[in-house]
């Protein structure tokens, strides 16, 4: 059953996709393709009543996270669920749990582009273009803010970053930063007997002042789970070295906001780029809306019109694995939380 239609065009499969996974599952199966859009923001997981219906007896689901209704009207014929989102905290329930269907998501396939989006926030902000976009706004001639020599304008080879999570999404950030020439820094939760490419350290979750102390730029690339709540808190932002920015691409939930916004104030945090809130949307009384040193971005850092070449080549081969009973890819802890 493939229920990734979308309230959000860009996240509409198309007819070539729904074709190609028909195909990889050669005879003896049923495709069913919902129609109805569910939403797919987050980690998705609200189904359409009409995915619920056509869930019933389904060996296989496909969708928008995976809920607990979907879960109940498949029954015990379910043995696969797949989410196209990266994130599955709301697929995570006793349901499923209690199923013992087997859980992959999306996580990897965004990787390139919102590596892109950090290294783009990165030059945004050292070369001073958020200076420049607010006096833009205002019509202000704004060259003396840039040669009064109040305002410090890195080189990008002068910078050390330091990588939260050297997941997929962490790795490619290290790459692209390291032939940049900035300097790499990271930490993961895994023991590595050997740096990524292009990290010079890596720490432990320990380690989070080290990193924090020695960051240029805090790039937040780490799941969320009940254990990285706040994991960015104010402990960490005052261990930050003068003029250091904060970028969030995971979830809005692993920085402490109100410890952001205090550390804005108090000058510990230079500016900070933000494409993921603890509450989404943000509310329109949200002080990130005005600050003079956040750049709201609506979660939209892994937009890239490559993401259904990905996300096919992905269902197609756990399709071919899942008929050779193979171990899948992406499988999701279940306890872990990723």
């Amino acid at each position: 059953m493939v229920d990734l239609a979308s309230t959000r065009a860009v996240w509409q499969i198309p007819d070539v996709s729904v074709a190609t996974i028909r195909r990889a599952l050669g005879r003896g199966w049923e495709l069913i393709r919902v129609e109805a859009p569910s939403m797919s923001d987050g980690d998705g997981a609200a189904p359409s009543r009409e995915a619920v219906d056509a869930a019933s007896g389904a060996e296989v689901y496909m969708g928008w996270g995976v809920a607990p209704q979907v879960v109940e009207a498949a029954g015990e014929a379910l043995e696969w669920a797949h989410s196209g989102a990266a994130g599955v905290g709301a697929s995570i329930s006793k349901e499923l749990r209690a199923s013992g269907a087997v859980l992959t998501n999306s996580k990897g396939l965004h990787a390139e582009p919102m590596a892109d989006w950090v290294v783009a926030a990165v030059a945004f902000c050292a070369r001073g273009l958020h200076m420049a976009a607010a006096a833009q706004r205002e019509r202000r001639w704004a060259k003396n803010v840039f040669t009064d020599g109040t305002t410090t304008l890195r080189e990008l080879s002068s910078l050390t970053v330091g990588i939260v999570g050297l997941g997929g999404i962490g790795k490619a950030v290290a790459r692209r930063c390291k032939a940049l020439g900035m300097r790499v820094r990271g930490i993961d939760r895994r023991p590595m007997r050997r740096p990524p490419a292009g990290v010079e350290w890596v720490g432990g979750a320990g380690d989070m002042l080290q990193l924090a102390s020695t960051s240029d730029f805090l790039v937040i690339a780490v799941p969320h789970t009940p254990e990285t709540r706040h994991l960015v808190n104010a402990q960490v932002l005052a261990a930050l070295p003068e003029g250091a920015y904060v970028i969030n691409v995971s979830r809005g939930a692993l920085v402490d906001e109100d410890a952001l916004l205090a550390a804005l104030e108090t000058g510990c945090v230079a500016g900070c780029m933000l494409d993921v809130f603890a509450d989404e949307p943000l509310r329109a009384d949200h002080p990130f809306w005005v600050h003079p040193r956040v750049f709201v971005s609506p979660h939209v850092s892994c937009v890239s019109e490559r993401f259904w070449e990905r996300e096919t080549a992905l269902v197609v081969e756990n399709i071919e694995r899942y008929r050779a009973g193979k171990r899948l890819k992406n499988v999701v802890d279940l306890n872990a939380g990723y």
